[in-house]
């Protein structure tokens, strides 16, 4: 007799996946208040000038961890509540935690929102780590290493019980967990308590790359395995062009952690083996989103008329530019021209904003209706959502990778320094208009999900009358 197969309520905690999106988007506009009083700053108009609790170094930090712990981590969380169970038809592990009455999976989103929140109020007080992406206070980082265990041992038993071959999400899945717990142990023990001069820079290089390559990128990718052939309602192109992405990652990514740190005293070896991996990178980034396209052979009408997969595609547009640039970075060549210049920082927002969080901003498109059983409140503000978030991120990384050019251009001419600055303020202006429209594209979406959930609830005479 064939099995029946469990009902997808009885399988997804979906009031949970939609409590991680709020929470996610609640710390995106904390970061993006912080990204908006960075650029006033480099404008010369910072409104909280002389006050050291608000001081900038402050605000970027919780800028940047606001959206890789609070946004980007919240959001995967919600993501794998949806999706694992329905790739493994299981329950995540969830037992009951003494004494407090709720589940596993509430007891990490709990204590994940008091981790991040914490980490906030500790960098506004001055309580910063001296370790790049490793800014968590050290009081902060034994309950943030203890949160990741948890959240291995919620999502891994449920795997380990599918019988047969592992949908590669799975995979991807998998080896997130892993690696996370461990990068971020390295990154945020080592060079505290264990590590010196060189060698620590060697292991932060590491951490800030695995942070990215190690957590954010299988959790991504496993992401878009799992809803691209969904939407599109056929299966990816080549599974075994999947599994060529999966081993390339892990076999190259680690190595090249490196290649931020090029021209340092970090041995020179270790620094051509970060370019020559990197490299080899683009190649096996290039197969990923070839295969997806291949997928979207056949389906391309559903870019105009599908908004979720218009998201994804994006980011996968985004993604070949980033690695595209990322390989001329990393050569010693370029890097002569562009080190410490803005060209980075386009780099990094082009990275975490324009792939990752489209990504995941396109998930959470596609799944609060489905989670409120409401239809969205308007398709219009979908859209501007969608065309501010696309512009904003596009103009604000080219705008500074071409300023990085010229920064380049002016220290190598061995200009007096104040010339770089005067020829960065026009190029940090259209920064700062950028990053309006992205906030506007931000608040929009927030209108939006509010006014769809306050139409998702009863009016008051419709609940009395079921009530009764």
């Amino acid at each position: 007799m064939e099995k029946e197969l469990p009902r997808h309520a009885d399988l997804v905690d979906e009031r949970l996946v939609y409590w991680h999106f709020m929470a996610a988007l609640i710390f995106m506009g904390a970061s993006m208040l912080g990204g908006l009083l960075m650029a006033l700053q480099l404008l010369r108009l910072n409104p909280f000038s002389g006050i050291e609790l608000l001081s900038p170094g402050r605000w970027r930090m919780i800028h940047t961890n606001a959206i890789a712990y609070g946004f980007i981590a919240n959001a995967f969380l919600g993501g794998l509540q949806w999706i694992v169970p329905r790739l493994t038809l299981h329950k995540v592990y969830n037992p009951k935690i003494p004494g407090l009455n709720i589940g596993l999976s509430w007891a990490i989103f709990w204590a994940w929102q008091l981790v991040v929140t914490a980490t906030a109020v500790g960098l506004l007080l001055g309580q910063a780590q001296a370790v790049e992406w490793g800014e968590t206070p050290i009081w902060i980082d034994p309950v943030a290493q203890l949160g990741l265990l948890l959240v291995a041992i919620n999502y891994i038993p449920p795997i380990a019980k599918v019988e047969g071959p592992l949908y590669v999400s799975l995979w991807y899945f998998l080896a997130a967990f892993v690696w996370t717990f461990l990068t971020y142990a390295m990154g945020n023990f080592m060079p505290q308590y264990f590590v010196t001069g060189t060698a620590a820079g060697a292991v932060g290089g590491l951490f800030i790359h695995d942070l990215v390559g190690l957590f954010v990128t299988p959790l991504g990718w496993g992401l878009m395995y799992y809803f691209v052939p969904i939407l599109l309602k056929k299966p990816i192109w080549s599974h075994g062009l999947s599994l060529v992405g999966f081993w390339g990652l892990a076999f190259f990514y680690p190595l090249q952690g490196i290649h931020h740190f090029l021209y340092t005293p970090i041995p020179m070896f270790l620094q051509y083996g970060a370019v020559i991996s990197t490299i080899a990178l683009e190649l096996v980034v290039a197969s990923v989103i070839f295969n997806f396209h291949a997928t979207l052979r056949g389906s391309t009408g559903a870019l105009t008329t599908n908004l979720p997969i218009r998201w994804f595609y994006s980011g996968m547009f985004y993604y070949f530019l980033t690695c595209l640039q990322c390989a001329f970075q990393v050569t010693l060549t370029f890097q002569q021209l562009i080190h410490f210049s803005d060209w980075v920082v386009g780099h990094a927002h082009m990275v975490m904003f324009g792939v990752f969080i489209m990504w995941q901003l396109g998930m959470m498109t596609y799944l609060i209706p489905r989670l409120l059983k409401t239809p969205w409140y308007s398709q219009r503000l979908l859209e501007w959502h969608y065309w501010l978030s696309f512009v904003g991120i596009g103009l604000m990384s080219f705008d500074l990778i071409i300023l990085g050019i010229f920064q380049g251009l002016s220290w190598s001419s061995l200009l007096p320094w104040e010339h770089s600055l005067d020829l960065s303020i026009p190029f940090w202006a259209v920064r700062t208009v950028a990053g309006l429209l992205m906030i506007a594209g931000y608040l929009v979406f927030v209108v939006n999900v509010v006014q769809t959930y306050l139409t998702s609830r009863p009016a008051p005479q419709k609940a009395a009358v079921a009530t009764a």
